[in-house]
């Protein structure tokens, strides 16, 4: 059997002279030391061509860390005059993504909430979102599923990052996530209003599309 790794180390190896934004280059230029860990590259590819095939005009991101993947989605949505609604509930590291937003030139597409997911998504209209990213802590995964499945169009994608983690060798710390993230992948894979499937770049993405 093929080595995983040997498969990523490929890719990245193969992208690596294409992709502008890097997550080593982010991270490396964020003047804050600590935070979450951000999507892969492969990930952030894939966000991207995503939008710049269905072009949302309006993007809701629930988890935006330090903004990696907030600034590759913007950089597509600039393009047609699509927005990014992001939300981060750490002050501290809302306001380091706030300041790579603008060294990134993409502030003008974005609105950055900072505050709790769990209060913030239940005050959102319903059918509002074109496409939903969600990379918050994982034990809002199932939290969240109903309000993002109300507050997504018909037609609409949610995307979720870390969908793996049930079947990925977790760090011992990371080991109370995998019981969230598979009831999440259930709700989602169970849902009649969902067709789904569950792609295995980063650590896991499940992409669904709302009927």
């Amino acid at each position: 059997m093929t080595d995983l790794s040997d498969i990523n180390t490929y890719i990245n190896q193969l992208y690596e002279q294409e992709t502008r934004l890097t997550k080593e280059k982010f991270t490396h230029t964020t003047q804050l030391e600590d935070f979450s860990p951000v999507v892969d590259d492969d990930v952030a590819r894939y966000l991207k061509l995503l939008i710049r095939m269905i072009r949302p005009g309006k993007i809701l991101e629930v988890g935006t860390c330090i903004g990696y993947s907030t600034t590759s989605m913007a950089q597509v949505v600039k393009e047609y005059g699509g927005r990014i609604t992001t939300i981060e509930y750490d002050d501290k590291i809302a306001k380091q993504a706030a300041l790579n937003f603008d060294y990134a030139g993409v502030s003008d597409a974005i609105e950055l909430k900072i505050g709790d997911a769990m209060q913030i998504l239940p005050s959102l209209n319903d059918k509002e979102f074109d496409f939903i990213f969600l990379d918050v802590d994982k034990r809002l995964y199932p939290v969240l599923f109903n309000d993002c499945l109300r507050i997504l169009k018909s037609g609409g994608l949610l995307v979720a990052e870390d969908t793996l983690f049930p079947v990925l060798e977790l760090d011992a710390k990371w080991h109370d996530l995998i019981e969230p993230i598979e009831q999440f992948n259930q709700q989602v894979i169970h849902c009649p209003e969902l067709e789904s499937t569950l792609l295995p770049i980063g650590d896991g993405v499940i992409v669904a599309r709302k009927a």
